[in-house]
């Protein structure tokens, strides 16, 4: 997008591991806002990236904003990160809003420890939908094979559901 002459782009990464590839990428940018919801640090890979204090350097400084979450965190708590992150983004003004959807933050997903429903991801759809951004949508994790489709469905759902 930037190639093509976009001036400023939101990424919002909310699977349940931090996007350290994406940091690593756009850490020193300013025309990238990336924010990340993850499992903390501390108890989830990749262990070594993602703590709330990496939050850029020199002209990228303050563009890079990680939410980590501890064990057996609820959507109470999720959803908390995910309104402060989309206010920062809503207050960056992006033209466009990439979304790293990862739904291995699901409460049965075998890899992670989050403790989100498939009716939060409905919801969680239609709080992206609320920045009223042109959006994509990159499938990244989801482990609870049942499961994965119907919950990306709910986001999708949720999203469409904001007119």
């Amino acid at each position: 997008l930037l190639d093509q002459g976009a001036k400023r782009t939101a990424i919002l990464d909310i699977d349940f591991h931090h996007g350290n590839g994406t940091q690593d990428i756009f850490y020193d940018r300013d025309d990238v806002l990336f924010c990340s919801l993850h499992g903390d640090p501390q108890q989830a890979f990749p262990y070594f990236l993602g703590y709330a204090d990496e939050v850029g350097s020199g002209e990228g400084l303050g563009y890079n904003l990680n939410y980590p979450m501890p064990r057996d965190t609820s959507f109470a708590q999720w959803q908390k990160s995910l309104s402060a992150a989309l206010a920062k983004i809503a207050a960056f003004v992006p033209q466009y809003l990439i979304v790293s959807l990862g739904v291995d933050t699901f409460e049965n997903d075998p890899i992670s420890f989050f403790k989100l429903t498939t009716a939060d991801y409905f919801t969680t759809g239609a709080m992206i939908a609320e920045l009223r951004r042109p959006t994509l949508f990159v499938m990244e994790g989801g482990y609870d094979i049942d499961e994965v489709g119907i919950n990306v469905a709910e986001v999708l759902k949720g999203f469409e559901s904001v007119k």
